[in-house]
């Protein structure tokens, strides 16, 4: 029996893999466009030069977020495969010793020696590989880690989380954009936490403060940076 609201390992590996890299995508694309907008707004730029650096700074940061993912998830997959290609050889090369070792690892979670011998041998004679690959390697076969899935969803969140503060320093008056972009990021950075956790099933609370402290931090230095180097120009 399944419970709705109880995470399976048929569907767990592939759900946390694109929830890190759309969670992480949208954490960065805010934070990362906060600070840079932040920080030229802090310099005193116009409507005009924040506009341009915000844009450059989705583009580069999405291409560069969805680069880094495939990059490593491809590493992940390969690993993985690598793994199930030895598993399959030793499988052919000696299948009893292989047998015996799928044995000892139920015997070890628990099971008697006879019921562990018995369970291996059922796994071993309906699918080896399949047998091995979960209980030795934690691998499902048929669920690999997909790089296409992490690079669209690193992608995709981090240029809507970076739309969030550029919009909230472009539209608002002079006067009232750092503020309003302050105050959008850390919405938004509150609900991505609140989302993450809610996925995750874990926390709400340490996920939202995690993102909010390390948001604000982002603006604080970046914003003084950005005065700082506009005193020294002017």
């Amino acid at each position: 029996m399944t419970h709705a609201d109880e995470p399976h390992h048929d569907s767990l590996a592939g759900r946390l893999n694109w929830l890190r890299a759309g969670v992480l995508g949208a954490n960065d694309g805010i934070v990362s466009t906060a600070g840079l907008v932040v920080g030229v707004a802090g310099a005193g730029a116009d409507r005009t030069a924040l506009l341009a650096a915000g844009v450059a700074g989705l583009v580069a940061g999405s291409l560069s977020m969805a680069g880094g993912e495939y990059v490593s998830v491809s590493t992940q997959r390969d690993t993985e495969r690598a793994a199930l290609r030895l598993e399959a050889r030793e499988l052919r090369e000696m299948p009893e010793a292989e047998e015996r070792e799928l044995a000892d690892i139920y015997r070890d979670k628990g099971l008697s020696e006879e019921l562990a011998a018995k369970v291996a041998h059922e796994l071993t004679e309906r699918d080896a590989l399949r047998a091995h690959a979960e209980a030795e390697l934690r691998i499902d076969p048929d669920e690999l880690t997909n790089p296409w899935h992490a690079a669209w969803a690193s992608f995709a969140a981090f240029a809507v989380g970076a739309l969030l503060p550029l919009v909230a320093v472009v539209l608002p008056p002079t006067a009232w954009r750092v503020w309003t972009c302050a105050a959008a990021v850390l919405v938004g950075l509150a609900l991505t936490g609140v989302l993450s956790a809610r996925l995750g099933a874990s926390r709400v609370g340490p996920a939202v403060r995690r993102n909010v402290i390390v948001g604000s931090l982002t603006m604080i230095v970046t914003y003084y940076v950005g005065v700082l180097f506009g005193v020294t120009v002017g």
